[in-house]
């Protein structure tokens, strides 16, 4: 499976690279199986390529399910940070196994579960080293009731968008920020150390590193926000015709190129360094960047109705399919836990055409509001296929 790690800007691979590119193709589940996780025993569920529908009353494990494909994707859970949750009560494992159809053939990918040792993932039966070589296997986009906050909730959710995405993008944005991550976290720990002399003695040293991080990732965002903000404001211009849509990137640090970035997130952490001292952690850096959305100019997080707030957020989540089509020639799973009764029936349409030519997996309590026609309807009850 080849993945998208590019060392070209993004905004440079997306603009001229993609003129007579290969044909776009869509990635699929055909099989997903679940033993000991969460509420599924041993459970097998089989998906079609185009619309499959997983209905059933709550707390039945329909997000369960899509949970576990997310978790193949990505590596970690879109609801919880602790994989021993994803445990069923009262067993000491689980695992989760998946075969995919992609564009260059079909791939087994495979992650266990244990309360007393680090998860483990195969990718066709070989183990890999790190969870970052899982990443790009099986792309998925993920909208739930969740998503629907991320305009108006706080800026963690605006840049764990920009993180899940770029990281299925590029493996070595990922790598990236998990060594940022680790040196933000060393860096904290030594600002909690009461010798101060100890402190003001190394510091330095973390500084100089997590300003080099740092800028990689300032700048991969940047590239990313642009590509996004095009791609959102053509999807919303059909959905809204007199609102203008505008994604930017939002970060104190100045500077064009990577070394200018790094040499400005340096100076603002010295300048900072007493502050950080006295907080006990790191109070600048990419860490509280966030992404800027105005409609007409006008910051959407602030002056925006519900209404355009949820249309915004649909053009940012439909974005996220284009993006990801352009940029590897394969459309994306797209995963919908829950999300059609957060939406008006104008919206609910406009999503459902997005699923077309690709696989698509819905959960919901009831079919009445869905597009029916040719698709691959799972009911479950109780961690069971019923």
């Amino acid at each position: 499976m080849q993945i998208c790690a590019l060392s070209t800007p993004i905004v440079a691979y997306f603009s001229t690279k993609r003129k007579g590119f290969i044909k776009v193709l869509a990635m699929f589940v055909k099989k997903l199986s679940l033993y000991n996780f969460r509420n599924y025993a041993n459970e097998e569920i089989l998906f079609d390529d185009g619309l499959n529908i997983l209905v059933g009353e709550n707390a039945q494990g329909k997000t369960n399910a899509i949970e576990g494909i997310y978790l193949l994707a990505t590596g970690t859970s879109p609801r919880i940070s602790s994989d021993r949750e994803l445990i069923m009560l009262g067993k000491n494992d689980a695992r989760i196994y998946a075969e995919v159809e992609t564009s260059s053939g079909d791939i087994e990918v495979e992650m266990a579960l244990s309360r007393s040792t680090k998860k483990c993932a195969k990718i066709n039966g070989l183990v890999i080293a790190k969870i970052g070589e899982l990443i790009g296997n099986i792309r998925v986009v993920y909208f739930s009731p969740d998503e629907m906050s991320l305009i108006k909730d706080s800026p963690d959710f605006r840049r764990r968008f920009m993180d899940v995405d770029l990281s299925q993008i590029n493996r070595n944005y990922f790598y990236t920020l998990n060594k940022y991550t680790k040196i933000l976290r060393q860096r904290n720990t030594l600002l909690k150390d009461s010798d101060e002399k100890k402190v003001k003695e190394t510091i330095a040293v973390w500084d100089e590193q997590l300003a080099r991080e740092g800028a990689k990732l300032v700048v991969y965002r940047k590239e990313f926000c642009e590509v996004l903000s095009k791609e959102a404001k053509i999807v919303h211009d059909k959905i809204a015709t007199d609102e203008d849509l505008s994604v930017s990137y939002y970060t104190l640090a100045t500077g064009k190129t990577e070394k200018e970035i790094a040499e400005s997130i340096e100076i603002a952490l010295l300048t900072n360094r007493d502050r950080d001292m006295h907080l006990g952690f790191t109070s600048v850096g990419p860490q509280r960047d966030d992404l800027k959305i105005t409609l007409n100019g006008i910051d959407l997080r602030t002056f925006g109705s519900q209404g355009q707030q949820r249309t915004a957020t649909l053009s940012l989540k439909l974005a996220e399919i284009n993006i990801f089509e352009k940029l590897t020639g394969e459309k994306p799973i797209l995963i919908l836990d829950d999300v059609m009764s957060e939406l008006d029936r104008k919206r609910r349409a406009r999503l459902m055409q997005a699923c077309k030519g690709g696989q698509t997996i819905i959960t919901t309590t009831e079919t009445a509001d869905l597009y029916m026609e040719e698709s691959n309807v799972i009911k479950v009850q109780n961690g069971k296929v019923i």
